[in-house]
């Protein structure tokens, strides 16, 4: 009897065996992120023949860090018709620098426009993705459920993830506290004392908006940074008119954007003494609005314009002008209570904080989730700072490219043309896999990584962001600039033309492996 039953509980596990194979889920690729390079992504995989893919987003929506960045005020600082894609044109946007809404709208249009929502998996935030080396395939695991696929397109971006700052006594703060990422629009500021943490691009759009509705502002101020008049005006009915019958002209509007920022790059990446008059329409911007020259002094910066990004706004300067603003040219070191203390000795009383102090964007959070072909995670492989070649593959991770990787982002033009290089790339990728044929794998190999890396590092040397005299979220905790590319769009798109298969391993399944799967 007891031989019976045991070979039923055989039978039923070999069942259930055989009916979780048969539910698991294999696709040829897997985006994760659901923004600008998500969707890029899953378009040019579209274009290149490729059906068989998902999009593994963790919220409710599409939009990646303009669906998260809610906060008042929230906009682009790079011109709406070179903030968008080439294949995509938008003739109708309101204004010359669009908000935050616009935006949006922008990214749910391609998703309908594209017909991508059936490829689309919301709620899904990747727990875990592992490679199988035996299978050439990784194994991923989602709040949603567990699949696996051939290539993984990591599009997280390095703006996914807030970072607030670890200040004594923050969690026994008795008011409200929220990072400008993840803005709670339940709490009214109105007569409130808020305190402002960070003078980043998201600090300088909230300060304006927030100052008239509250009772006080205190800004804490560790570095100021150099801001220049913001351009903006709204797009006349009869520009919208022609773009749509004349589509030619948005391509004309684009490219002309475009032209002028690549002549900007070689003041930043080659000669950044030329910056010098750039810093004077600064600081004529800036005495403009800020009479009182005490606080003129706290917000004039003391390294080269360009160092850390230049900031675009006309209203931040006369908001800190207004009586009910307080500026403390100091970051915030420690918490009593509702008193918020400053590294100067500095305090403020305040009803809530607002940290506008950045993101995780070299210690990128999803890096700590993919394991590679040894075992180890992204994040350990990148602990002496983010390496990958072309900015979009990493050593020891087989058919894993990233968008929007180290070295590969942009100071003063739109991160969409890096996307759509890093795209190219990826559709070349893909079709290199398909010439090669079989169960095949491509992986980084390690000198090709060095020496792209040592050749970015190199140009890096004389760049403004290395020279001139700051500390920016661009360089890691090791001092390095592993964020920005330091040369020009058009340079990044030929790099990123074609894949080199000199520059990587070409992985098959092992002889005997094929023999067993065909029962020899």
């Amino acid at each position: 009897m007891a031989e019976h039953e045991d070979e039923y509980e055989r039978r039923k596990e070999h069942r259930h065996e055989h009916r979780r194979e048969y539910r698991h889920e294999h696709v040829r690729v897997a985006v994760v992120g659901s923004g600008f390079g998500g969707l890029g992504a899953a378009v040019r995989l579209r274009r290149e023949g490729v059906t068989d893919f998902v999009v593994l987003e963790r919220a409710g929506s599409v939009g990646g860090a303009w669906r998260d960045n809610t906060y008042p005020g929230c906009a682009c600082d790079v011109p709406s018709h070179l903030y968008s894609f080439s294949f995509a044109p938008h003739p109708d946007w309101p204004r010359t620098f669009s908000g935050q809404e616009h935006i949006r709208a922008y990214l749910e249009h391609v998703a309908d426009v594209f017909r991508l929502r059936p490829h689309i998996r919301f709620d899904s935030e990747v727990k875990r993705m592992a490679w199988d080396a035996e299978k050439l395939r990784w194994d991923i695991e989602t709040s949603s459920g567990n699949l696996s696929a051939d290539v993984v397109v990591s599009a997280t971006g390095p703006l996914a993830d807030p970072k607030i700052p670890q200040i004594p006594g923050l969690k026994s703060f008795p008011g409200k506290v929220f990072h400008s990422a993840r803005w709670d629009h339940d709490y009214d500021l109105r007569g409130k004392r808020v305190a402002m943490v960070g003078t980043g691009a998201s600090a300088i759009q909230i300060v304006p908006a927030v100052q008239p509705l509250a009772e006080r502002l205190t800004l804490f101020q560790r570095t100021p940074p150099w801001v220049l008049p913001r351009v903006d005006r709204a797009i006349s009915g009869a520009e919208r008119a022609l773009h749509r019958a004349l589509p030619f002209t948005t391509q004309a509007r684009r490219g002309l954007l475009w032209g002028i920022r690549e002549l900007q790059v070689q003041a930043f990446t080659k000669h950044p003494d030329e910056l010098g008059l750039v810093e004077q329409v600064a600081k004529l911007n800036m005495a403009r609005y800020i009479k009182d020259p005490a606080l003129r002094a706290e917000l004039t910066p003391d390294y080269r314009i360009g160092c850390k990004r230049i900031l675009l706004s006309s209203d931040y300067y006369p908001a800190l002008a207004r009586p009910n603003v307080d500026v403390v040219a100091s970051g915030l070191s420690e918490i009593r209570g509702s008193t918020l203390v400053a590294a100067d000795g500095a305090e403020a009383e305040v009803d809530a904080i607002v940290f506008g102090t950045g993101f995780h964007v070299t210690d990128t959070p999803i890096a700590d989730r993919v394991v590679g072909a040894d075992g180890r995670t992204l994040a350990e492989s990148w602990k002496d700072g983010m390496e990958a070649l072309r900015g979009t593959s990493a050593a020891g991770f087989p058919n894993w490219l990233t968008v929007i990787g180290p070295n590969s982002g942009l100071a003063n033009s739109s991160m969409i043309l890096v996307i759509e290089s890093q795209l190219n790339y990826l559709a070349d990728f893909v079709r290199q896999l398909n010439v090669l044929g079989g169960r095949v794998a491509l992986d980084a190999r390690p000198r090709a990584v060095r020496a792209w890396n040592h050749r970015v590092q190199e140009r890096m040397k004389r760049t403004v962001w290395n020279t001139g005299g700051c500390t920016s979220w661009y360089m890691d905790a090791n001092g390095r600039n592993t964020t920005i590319w330091p040369g020009t769009t058009t340079e990044f798109r030929r790099a990123t033309r074609r894949v080199d298969l000199g520059e990587y391993d070409v992985l098959r399944v092992p002889a005997v492996k094929k023999r067993a799967e065909a029962g020899v």
